[in-house]
């Protein structure tokens, strides 16, 4: 037996990259930072904050949404499994990049933190539990 899930909640880090392949079909791709708070030790030692990225890759109608609701600054829980793939790029070199295959996302951020985040209006803006898993939405609007 194996298992391969993650889940996480930050912020995301840019705006999403969304594109279609030629079949239609949308493909989205995002940065998302989760921070872990810095503390003192008891012998009076401070560790420091640290962040992680994250690179989040969503298809379909997840994408569709990220298209349409996500902007950067907006906190997000995204659940999925890990990918890890090389590629060569420009000048030879072998690179390696661990993603983030999405299989479930919630938009975490509040109406108000939306719309000071993106210049939708308020009509357009979704609420905080708009939930969409596996490309079925379940928007409460």
């Amino acid at each position: 037996m194996s298992l391969n899930k993650v889940m996480l909640i930050g912020n995301v880090g840019k705006e999403p990259d969304v594109r279609y392949l030629d079949n239609g079909v949308a493909v989205a791709s995002l940065t998302l930072a989760t921070t872990e708070r810095g503390y003192r030790l008891q012998n009076g030692t401070d560790v420091p904050e640290r962040t992680e990225w994250h690179n989040i890759v969503l298809w379909r109608g997840l994408a569709e949404t990220v298209e349409k609701y996500v902007h950067k600054g907006d906190k997000l829980f995204v659940e999925g499994k890990i990918r890890s793939r090389s590629y060569d790029d420009q000048n030879g070199v072998k690179r390696y990049i661990t993603e983030i295959f999405a299989d479930n996302m919630e938009m975490l951020s509040s109406r108000s933190q939306a719309n000071q985040a993106s210049s939708l209006s308020a009509s357009s803006s979704p609420s905080a539990s708009a939930q969409v898993q596996g490309g079925k939405e379940d928007l409460p609007f």
